[in-house]
């Protein structure tokens, strides 16, 4: 199976493919300039590089959420296109899912957080199997919580199940004095080159989320819609100030 896989849930941008369990190239690039000016050009670069015929490939492996409600809109919307035009499925990675992947068959548990601000993260917890169908155990959806709670979380599964933490994402960067505070669970933090959305871990959940199949995990691309799990900061204001004059 053949892969194109999709990145833009936060500031890096990352397009990659996977084929038959091989990632021929994958371009990340976490710099200040928009998506929208970035992930064409590096799937072009990407394409370019492998001479790829982008209709030989099986499916369009995509981030879907939550993270940045602008890049989450890019990237759907270059993934749909790319599906539409070319008539194939999307695959929609959990982008939590996916950056757990950077970590494939840890022994901790791994906790991808998103700074979702005001002292709030979009986070998950997962844990690997060796056994069963799915190598990704979920022990907490992902969803967006107060860094304290998380926390309090953590330090419990961690007791039931004797198993140290590894923590990631920009979340994780942002509000480490708080997490140190509050979590007393064995723990550590993700490295640099580990620490944040990776497309070439979207493809690879995306394979795995694939391989599960009786069709429920591939979608037409007209159906697919980004998962933000809450409002932006923009519809957020327009309901205060309409609560506000009410």
């Amino acid at each position: 199976m053949k892969i194109l896989a999709i990145d833009s849930s936060g500031m890096p941008a990352s397009a990659a493919v996977l084929e038959d369990g091989v990632l021929a190239a994958e371009f990340t690039v976490h710099h200040r300039r928009t998506h929208s000016q970035t992930l064409l050009g590096m799937m072009e670069e990407v394409r370019s590089v492998l001479d790829l015929d982008l209709n030989s490939i099986d499916a369009v492996a995509i981030a879907a959420g939550p993270g940045s409600f602008t890049g989450l809109r890019i990237g759907s919307a270059t993934a749909k296109g790319i599906g539409l035009a070319l008539d194939k499925p999307l695959i929609p990675v959990p982008t939590l899912e996916g950056m757990a992947y950077n970590f494939y068959a840890a022994k901790q548990i791994v906790v991808p957080m998103l700074d979702a601000r005001r002292s709030q993260v979009f986070a998950g917890i997962y844990s690997f199997s060796a056994g069963g169908e799915d190598p990704l155990e979920v022990l907490m959806d992902q969803a967006p919580v107060d860094v304290k709670e998380l926390c309090e979380k953590l330090n419990e599964i961690s007791q039931s199940r004797s198993q140290d933490l590894i923590l990631m994402g920009d979340g994780a960067v942002s509000y480490r004095s708080l997490i140190e505070e509050t979590l007393r669970a064995p723990h550590s933090y993700a490295p640099a080159h580990l620490n944040e959305q990776k497309a070439g871990s979207v493809a690879a959940r995306g394979m795995d989320l694939a391989a599960l199949d009786d069709g429920r995990y591939l979608e037409k691309a007209a159906d697919h819609r980004p998962v933000y799990l809450r409002v932006s900061q923009a519809e957020r204001v327009r309901e205060e100030k309409l609560h506000g004059h009410a």
